[in-house]
């Protein structure tokens, strides 16, 4: 599933190819992308408007519109956005919906498992609207050590299960929490309201780190993740446990190990981030 690296990796990829330009065709192919609209009438809401910035919340693009709402899209798990000089003819695979701009140019939502959606968000009470759907993103000056230990004071609940809630932080998916906690030396399966506040403040930089690592990066492919124009990203090649179940620990050499956390599957060294209660 994309997270925030490869989402902001595809928003600035587009920025600077359609804001500010004015969407001349809109053609749904797949209802289930735009329900509970009709496929017909959100091509029409959407077609003769212009995208005045794209922003990102999380895993969130947000298309602003000049109609006072946004376009907002969600990948979920293998939802593309692929960006070709016109529009693909034939479509590209498991094409969702196309947008075509005027003075050339189309945006692709392809989708092969089809669980990405697309909504219009009001810019008018988003913030009702939005409600808890998320919490802070991960990269915005919001995100500190002290807001996290807040999110995280008294619950019992394993710490990977807490980052990977999107109402808690936004933006964390699987790949990046292995490497975080790795970096902070935190077992994932330490009871997030355990940690002290120096704990705290590693876990929240190695967050940031693990997460801007991965845009320089262009975001991991290992499946079917890829950018704008088709390109794998590069960072599943710095990755230091993640998926690294009996290689040796980059660390201290000792063998990395995988289990289950929060129903994930999630890798870690027993040496740096040793298990709470030393067991």
């Amino acid at each position: 599933m994309p997270e925030l690296p490869e989402v902001e990796t595809i928003r600035r990829q587009l920025a600077g190819r359609i804001e500010g330009r004015v969407i001349e065709g809109v053609t749904v192919s797949d209802a289930r992308l735009v329900d509970p609209w009709e496929a017909a009438d959100f091509a029409d809401h959407l077609n003769g408007r212009r995208i005045e910035r794209i922003d990102r919340v999380g895993k969130y693009l947000l298309f602003e519109l000049d109609s006072a709402e946004a376009l907002t899209l969600h990948l979920r798990m293998t939802g593309q956005l692929l960006w070709s000089d016109s529009v693909p003819d034939p479509p590209l695979p498991y094409t969702r919906a196309v947008l075509a701009f005027a003075g050339g140019g189309a945006v692709t939502f392809a989708d092969a498992r089809r669980f990405g959606t697309a909504s219009f968000l009001p810019r008018e009470g988003r913030t009702a609207i939005w409600g808890g759907r998320t919490g802070v993103d991960a990269m915005s000056s919001s995100f500190t050590a002290r807001a996290l230990g807040r999110s995280l004071a008294g619950r019992s609940a394993p710490i990977k299960a807490l980052i990977l809630n999107q109402r808690i932080v936004a933006g964390v998916g699987n790949i990046y929490a292995d490497e975080a906690l790795f970096l902070a030396r935190i077992h994932p399966r330490t009871p997030g309201g355990n940690l002290d506040v120096r704990s705290l403040a590693s876990l929240h930089r190695a967050i940031r780190d693990r997460l801007r690592m991965g845009i320089q990066a262009g975001g991991t492919s290992f499946d079917r993740y890829r950018d704008v124009n088709g390109e794998r990203g590069g960072m599943q090649d710095l990755l230091r446990v993640h998926r690294r179940q009996g290689e040796p620990c980059p660390r201290c050499l000792t063998t990395i190990e995988k289990g289950v956390v929060a129903q994930r599957g999630t890798y870690w060294c027993p040496t740096c981030q040793p298990p709470p209660g030393g067991d």
